[in-house]
């Protein structure tokens, strides 16, 4: 026997051609909800019922975005509304409507901008198309729990109301990924902040340190001997922790903090491990990565600091 679906959060997203349905979706996409545009209802007990593919049972928590407007097939608004109260009351499943409106004159005004055509009125003017579709969604403006006139919006300040509203904690979290690597063998394309530790003592001028990593404790206590090194570590510490909440409220999916030294294997690795550490404490969930750790020492590509210790014979 075929157990019942577990309840969940259910977001229907509806609202006039126009108005910012795509938007809405897609930035929930972003935040982790699970999205569907122009699903019939009535295969939405089919899309509960279906299982995850494998290794994606975490998935299960997910919450569901179903996208549907006057397009859809078989659209009746009143019927909609019948529907979400079945799937309350039968399967206990948190259902919610966002209705998104606009004036008929910025819809106009859209339609034109983008020479797109109405979908209600192919052959008629946009203007035709918008009064029909909003006597036809009128039942399901009124029976919804949000509703966000996207008049006066653009873009960017729609993505950050619906952000606003429905971030979860940690499923709208930002990947957060800690990278060391060696200004030698090129500054990664994908970083968004780059901190250069070069100014650093460089373990790879002491004999005994130089096959090691930053990973080896001996290391990361000479590199700390630096007089900068706490003051300048300490102080990117507090600015990552100002600027990552930041960087997460703009609605960014991916964040690359990368830590550069010459080789890329004592300076930045032990900077990068520290960060990290200091990151998961904060709150995060850093992923550490090293690029260029395992690569072989080279003296030819570094520098002795002045006034920094000198290779011995």
């Amino acid at each position: 026997m075929t157990a019942s679906p577990a309840p969940k959060t259910i977001l229907l997203v509806s609202g006039l051609s126009g108005a910012g349905k795509t938007t809405a979706l897609k930035t929930l996409e972003d935040m982790g909800w699970e999205a569907v545009d122009n699903l019939p209802l009535v295969l939405l007990d089919r899309l509960l019922d279906t299982p995850l593919p494998a290794g994606h049972s975490d998935a299960d928590d997910r919450p569901l975005a179903i996208g549907i407007d006057a397009r859809t097939r078989g659209f009746d608004a009143n019927a909609i509304v019948r529907r979400i109260k079945a799937l309350r009351e039968h399967h206990g499943h948190d259902v919610e409507t966002l209705f998104l409106d606009c004036s008929g004159s910025e819809l106009e005004r859209r339609f034109a901008e983008t020479r797109r055509r109405h979908p209600l009125a192919a052959d008629r003017p946009a203007a035709d198309g918008i009064a029909r579709e909003r006597e036809l969604t009128e039942p399901l403006r009124r029976w919804a729990a949000q509703v966000i006139d996207t008049t006066a919006y653009s873009s960017n300040a729609l993505q950050q109301e619906i952000r606003n509203r429905y971030a979860r904690e940690r499923l709208s979290d930002p990947v957060l990924t800690i990278l060391s690597f060696g200004y030698s063998r090129g500054v990664p394309r994908n970083a968004d902040l780059v901190f250069d530790m070069r100014y650093l003592r460089n373990p790879h001028w002491d004999d005994a340190l130089r096959p090691k990593t930053g990973l080896q404790p001996d290391v990361a206590a000479y590199i700390a001997q630096d007089p900068a090194y706490e003051d300048t570590v300490g102080r990117i510490e507090a600015l990552l922790a100002i600027l990552l909440p930041r960087y997460a409220e703009g609605g960014k999916t991916y964040i690359t903090v990368a830590f550069g030294c010459t080789g890329g294997r004592h300076r930045s690795v032990h900077v990068a491990e520290r960060v990290a550490r200091y990151l998961q404490d904060a709150g995060f969930s850093p992923t550490v990565s090293h690029r260029n750790m395992e690569s072989a020492p080279q003296d030819a590509l570094e520098k002795r600091r002045p006034g920094g210790p000198k290779a011995q014979s």
